[in-house]
């Protein structure tokens, strides 16, 4: 293929929401529009807070020691990534990639029924996870939505972490 017929890309008028990509070829000229939306990355949606007042899910965490925490999260909100917003000692070693039990919490029954099923992989792992009960799911699977207004949310005594024992990551 001659160099002349290659395709050469050049960005113009570059702003967060449109990006103007011009085609240039020998002889032609065209212009195509790429719509780029702001990205979010894992638990950033957490941190923002509602919209309206029509969006909350008031929600509980009993930490290990029988302390109760009292937290406003949104519909949409991820159990772990909230819980890390509010310091609350919920680990998430594998970031809610599905391959750790660190994020595993004891859900009272009365919620049981409103979360979505668990898939088999995390099935797989709560099998691995200590401590394990029949209300036992883990914190990345569980999204809020607002039928779950007033969900407690219990953390086990203890968690396994494959990576280093007593390691715990920090949010970033």
């Amino acid at each position: 293929m001659p160099l002349k017929n290659l395709i050469i890309g050049v960005y113009n008028n570059f702003s967060r929401h449109n990006l103007r990509l011009h085609h240039r070829k020998i002889g032609l000229n065209q212009a195509r529009y790429l719509r780029l939306s702001h990205n979010l990355y894992h638990g950033e949606y957490e941190w923002k807070d509602p919209k309206s007042e029509d969006e909350i899910v008031n929600i509980t965490y009993i930490k290990k020691n029988g302390e109760k925490i009292k937290v406003r999260g949104k519909v949409g909100d991820n159990v772990l990534y909230l819980a890390h917003r509010y310091e609350i000692p919920m680990e998430g070693a594998c970031e809610a990639s599905l391959a750790c039990t660190t994020c595993h919490v004891y859900v009272k029954n009365d919620y049981l029924d409103k979360l979505n099923p668990a898939e088999e992989k995390e099935d797989d792992l709560l099998d691995l996870a200590p401590f394990l009960r029949e209300n036992s799911r883990l914190g990345c699977q569980i999204i809020l939505t607002k039928d779950m207004e007033g969900l407690e949310l219990e953390l086990p005594k203890a968690t396994r972490n494959f990576y280093v024992d007593g390691h715990t990551p920090k949010p970033h």
